[in-house]
């Protein structure tokens, strides 16, 4: 009997050659085999009459060979195997397409299961290349409900089937099963060797839920106990105990009244900060909801204990700034801020870097300038990360890393519901910024077609006659390969704008330039230098342009929900009235209800919880930086009462043992092990 880790090509039936073109999907063990899940079922259970048999439509027939198979050569590289098959109802002509084989594999008189499309008239109905199996011999293909995989070159589903068949067959006495017998009992869930016989060749829908059900949990199962367990570890991980300070003197000095969710996400750090342990705390908040405030305030507790702290942003530009909003809060409270950014003169750096290390400056504002070995800490006590999810994990440990245990912020603009913010940054406390600063902009939102481009085109010469600036921000840098001529690209757009606006100052900013371009495009933009800046989505994430009223999106329906309402947020920062536009001539019904979502709501919670049920949460894992591992069948946004029912029972199998001991525990915590062993979690 084989074991889990047993390489694939020791299993019946698969042999070298096909073991090479199965690692190409990321098969390498028995256990790789039998988790790889089918992406869907096609349904061929149900038999038909010919006679009943849909034209243009897939059937499953069994019928008998009336005639024996006749090969026919059409013309050179054309064969033809034809011949009739019947039923009591009638007859339908079989024809299959270079694939002379299989005149052998019929016998006149032996009935066969056919499943395939019906073509031709109805007096006289055809099949082409018809999946087959004889009718009196076991369901593989046919007569039943079929898995469909994920493919390669070189392999079909034929043959995937097939080798998943052999490996559950050779695996059968050694199904994992993560979960303990009495959560499997309270949730009424399906046992291991049905549910992925069950996944893999359902024998009913229903027999297909049960399993599916049983996997997913089991899935979300492990993945809180690995969170549960980590971030019991990371509590026992001694931090620097500060001394509190009653940040009332901090809120005096602002030029404005902080709202109270400012207060509780401040309040929830300071207790975090002074209780001992290290911190670990995510400030996810709406675009503008004033998330560096909550993190000047920690700042500021972080000097009067005499300590340092470093705030790391992704971009120089944005670091900047950081910088200039950071140096308004904190120096008039006689915190002393210092920058770090690739851009500054050799000299200037080698003085920032002495300041630091002699604990002459406060906080350091930099970008992943941060985490070079010349950069030391007298003292770093925080360590604040911007726009979380444009770090790896790596990136937010080697920083953390300058100091001995330093406390950890990490702010995010992309708004997710709480349950998947909790499995997305597992490792995290959550705080949530769910009120706007008062004085903050709601911006008016509207989709319209391409027939209302020449009434654009007077709205934005009236806007920059009146001194204000316009975002156009196109889904591609160029054409690509499949041409796509009605998909607008950056480069071309910025010239069609150059041609109708010839008197205006207009530039463009997209990936593909240099940093340092970017940048300078940027700066000029936020100086007040260009009147349109056209762009892809790398200004998504960008600088305050507080001049900015409006936000123009070609192709509006090529971009995520989410990233729409981030994009709407880089205007609306200022005094002036503001607008985002969402230009779409697509007629699917689904993007049309997707646009008008954002034409609804300015909150970005409501639109991230549409937007996981729409596209799922591909806009939110797709970097994969956060090193949660890859879901196999759970998917975070449709089986939401699952996760939470999930983590309610990790939560009480870790209250009972949390060190996962006994015995009925064993399995788990070796998966829980295993599944971040490649990751810093446990580090």
């Amino acid at each position: 009997m084989a074991d889990l880790d047993t390489d694939v090509r020791y299993i019946k039936g698969v042999g070298e050659q096909r073991q090479r073109l199965l690692e190409k999907l990321g098969i390498h063990t028995l256990r790789d085999l039998i988790g790889f899940f089918p992406r869907n079922y096609e349904d061929r259970s149900a038999v038909v009459d010919i006679a009943d048999a849909e034209l243009e439509q897939p059937a499953c027939i069994r019928a008998m060979v009336w005639e024996s198979p006749r090969l026919s050569r059409i013309r050179k590289g054309m064969e033809l195997v034809r011949f009739r098959v019947s039923d009591d109802s009638g007859s339908l002509i079989i024809t299959y397409f270079n694939q002379s084989y299989v005149k052998d594999q019929f016998h006149t008189g032996r009935e066969y299961l056919f499943y395939g499309k019906v073509s031709g008239v109805p007096s006289q109905k055809t099949m082409s290349n018809p999946v087959f199996e004889p009718a009196d011999g076991p369901r593989r293909a046919v007569g039943r409900i079929v898995p469909i995989y994920p493919l390669t070159a070189g392999i079909s589903q034929k043959r995937i089937q097939s080798a998943v068949a052999q490996g559950l067959d050779a695996c059968g006495d050694v199904l994992p099963d993560y979960l303990p017998p009495a959560v499997a009992r309270r949730f009424s869930l399906a046992d291991t060797a049905f549910s992925y016989r069950n996944i893999h060749f359902p024998t009913s829908f229903p027999a297909l839920a049960q399993a599916r059900r049983r996997l997913i949990f089991e899935e979300l199962f492990v993945l809180a106990a690995a969170l549960g367990w980590i971030r019991a570890r990371r509590g026992e991980r001694q931090g620097r105990a500060l001394a509190y300070h009653d940040p009332a003197p901090f809120y005096a000095s602002l030029p404005y009244s902080p709202t109270g969710a400012q207060r509780r996400c401040a309040e929830a750090a300071f207790r975090d900060m002074c209780a001992g342990k290290q911190m670990n705390r995510l400030i996810q908040g709406d675009v503008g909801s004033g998330k560096t405030l909550v993190a000047a305030a920690c700042i500021w507790l972080v000097r009067q204990n005499g300590c340092q702290a470093a705030f790391m942003a992704p971009t120089e530009l944005l670091a900047e700034q950081h910088y200039h909003t950071l140096s308004d809060l904190l120096s008039p409270l006689g915190v002393r801020v210092e920058r770090l950014v690739g851009s500054m003169t050799p000299r200037q750096k080698r003085q920032a870097l002495a300041r630091l290390a002699a604990g002459e400056a406060d906080l350091v504002v930099g970008t992943h300038a941060l985490l070079s070995e010349q950069v030391s800490f007298q003292n770093l006590a925080l360590v604040v990360t911007d726009e979380q999810h444009r770090f790896g994990v790596e990136q937010r440990t080697a920083l953390s890393a300058k100091g001995a245990h330093p406390h950890v912020m990490v702010m995010s603009a992309t708004p997710i519901p709480r349950t998947l913010a909790l499995m997305l940054y597992g490792d995290l406390d959550v705080s949530v910024l769910d009120e706007l600063p008062p004085g903050r902009q709601k911006v008016d939102t509207f989709a319209v077609g391409e027939e209302m481009r020449p009434r654009l085109n007077r709205f934005i010469r009236k806007l920059v006659s009146e001194g204000r600036q316009v975002y156009v921000v196109c889904p591609m840098i160029q054409e690509n390969e499949e041409g796509m001529p009605h998909v607008k690209n950056v480069l071309e757009h910025t010239q069609s704008l150059r041609d109708t606006f010839p008197d205006l100052r207009i530039s463009c900013v997209h990936g593909k330039q240099k940093p340092r371009e970017k940048d300078a495009v940027m700066a000029a933009f936020a100086a007040g230098e260009l009147d349109i800046l056209a762009a892809t989505t790398v200004i998504e994430v960008g600088v305050d342009v507080p001049n900015a009223v409006l936000m123009l999106i070609e192709n509006a329906e090529r971009f995520g929900l989410s990233q729409l309402h981030q994009l709407r947020g880089r205007v609306g920062r200022g005094k002036h009235k503001s607008y985002c536009v969402l230009i779409s001539d697509h007629k699917g019904e689904e993007s049309r209800a997707r646009l008008k979502i954002l034409c609804r709501t300015n909150d970005g919670f409501r639109i991230s919880e549409e937007d996981l049920r729409l596209r799922g949460p591909g806009d939110f894992f797709g970097s994969r930086q956060h090193g949660l591992p890859e879901m196999r069948i759970a998917d975070l946004c449709t089986d939401m009462s699952l996760l939470e029912s999930a983590q309610e029972a990790a939560g009480a199998v870790l209250q009972a043992d949390p060190e996962l001991a006994a015995p009925e525990n064993a399995a788990l915590r070796e998966r829980v092990e295993n599944l971040f062993r490649k990751t810093d979690s446990f580090h």
